[in-house]
Order: C-alpha cells, then structure tokens, then sequence
C-alpha cells in the first residue's frame, strides 16, 4: 500500500471518529431539550392554574408528586408551627445569596384527629457576608391561615452538615427534624412553594421567583454539532480522496516556494571589477 492510501484511510478514520462525537454530542443536547420543553409545558399547564384542594392532588401522605402535576396550586387551611421554622441555606435567587425559610404548616383536624403537616417554602431573605444565620426570620401570619402553594417533589436528603435550625436541601424528615417536630407527626412527602396567605403577615418575606420558561440553547446546540459531524464526513472525505488517487494537497493548500534558479551565464561569470576592488581595499585595511 503506498503512502497516499495510507494517509487517505488516515482520514477517513479521523473523519468518521469526529463525525460519531459530534452526533453524540447532538443527540445529548437534543435530550436536553427535550426535557427542558417538557418542563416548561408542565409549567404553563399549572402554575397560574385555579388552586384546587390537596386531597384531590395527593390523596394519601405518602402519595408521590406526579412530573406532570408539579406546580400545581392547591388551598390548604390550618396554623403555621412558628416555632418550627428552619432556614435552607445556600439557595441564592437571581443571582443573590439567600435563605429560604422553611415552615411546616398543620392542616385542620380532620375526623377529630390532628391534621397532617405540609413543609412550606414561605420566600426568602437576603444573607450577609458577615453572618453564618440571619438575627430573626420575619414570622408568618398566627392564628387560622388559609393560604395557597405550588406543590413541588421533595428533594434527596443531604449527608452535609448545617448549623442548629438550618438545612442542605428540602428533604421533608430533615427539615422537621431540623424544626423540632415529634417524629410521629404525619406529613406530606412533598413541599409547598407560597403562593398566597391570608391573613398577610406584618412583615412579608421576598416572594419566590416563577420557574423559568426559558429553553435555552440546547436545540440550537444540537444542530450545530451535527453541522459539525456532516461537515467533518465531507471535508475529511474529500482530503482522503485526493490522497488516495495521488492529486496531492487540496487545492488552495499553502505549499513552500520553488527555489530560484540561477542561470547557467551568471554561474559562469567570475566577480565584477568592483567585487575585486572592494576585496583590496578590505585586504589594505586589515594590514
């Protein structure tokens, strides 16, 4: 096999190896997407949706949070255990360091028994560069509450630690035993991102931010990298090719400059006179 069919399969290996990861690379963003889009449909389907009531979302306690009823608005009636609040830290919000603060709301009893808890995300407050924990959360509104939330699936409990009244993630068990509340108390496996309280509380938190409906770049990114994968096939391709028929480079290549030529008469001709009379001079300086 002479040289330039071995450079052409070269090529072409190089070629199909760039062309197989770009398409992965497409098909990834592509995922992304795709997931991205679904999320932001469930989005537009429930957020500003009419509240309805939770029994009707999650019969059971421990029912699991439906993907496609995440954001839904429900009502809920009861007392927030103030003295259970509890700090999620290191959650910032546009961009900002904040902490979320976390109550656990106790729905009204029903059939004379006491009602379940469900943890709620009331909004946030700023955090200061200078404090581990802010001095005081504003508290919420006492007495008899209704208010409404954006049902969200809990999140995976945290192996970090955190100081006393203070917690990784919203994992429910964690933040109720962050707050304090006896283990036997019922619970929702889910959480609840305020919506509305009535009545208002003295001093309202910064309400949570709207989920994102942003798709992103990832479609986009997608095409790109199989533009990328289709024009290494067809770039690689042709340089094989030429290779493999002998036309040498692709024309437009850079290649060096032939060397001039000197012609044969002035090869022949000895130095001029005034090569000769510089050379003596040279020579009578250096005596």
């Amino acid at each position: 096999m002479n040289g330039g069919r071995r450079r052409a399969i070269g090529l072409v290996l190089l070629a199909v190896v760039l062309a197989v990861g770009c398409t992965f690379a497409g098909r990834w963003q592509w995922g992304r997407h795709v997931t991205v889009d679904a999320e932001i449909a469930v989005v537009k389907a429930n957020y500003s949706a009419p509240a309805v009531p939770i029994a009707s979302v999650l019969p059971h306690l421990d029912t699991p949070l439906p993907d496609a009823r995440v954001w839904t608005r429900v009502s809920l009636t009861g007392h927030y255990l103030t003295g259970a609040t509890v700090l999620l830290r290191n959650r910032p919000v546009n961009s900002q360091s904040a902490f979320h603060v976390l109550v656990p709301f106790q729905l009204d009893p029903t059939d004379g028994a006491a009602g379940p808890v469900l943890v709620v995300d009331r909004g946030w407050i700023p955090q200061s560069s200078t404090e581990e924990s802010p001095s005081a959360a504003p508290t919420p509104p006492s007495g008899h509450v209704t208010i409404t939330v954006h049902l969200r699936q809990q999140e995976p409990v945290s192996t970090r630690s955190a100081p006393p009244g203070q917690v990784q993630t919203i994992a429910v068990r964690q933040v109720l035993d962050a707050g304090g509340v006896a283990a036997d108390v019922q619970a929702y496996d889910v959480f609840g991102g305020l919506d509305t309280e009535t009545p208002a509380p003295a001093t309202p938190l910064a309400a949570l931010p709207a989920p994102s409906t942003d798709p992103g770049p990832h479609l986009s990114y997608a095409f790109q990298w199989w533009t990328f994968a289709l024009g290494a096939l067809i770039g690689f391709g042709r340089m094989a090719l030429r290779e493999a028929r002998g036309e040498g480079p692709v024309p437009g290549a850079r290649t060096a400059p032939a060397p001039r030529r000197v012609p044969a008469s002035v090869a022949r001709r000895g130095p001029s006179a005034e090569d000769e009379e510089d050379a003596l001079i040279d020579a009578q300086l250096g005596r």
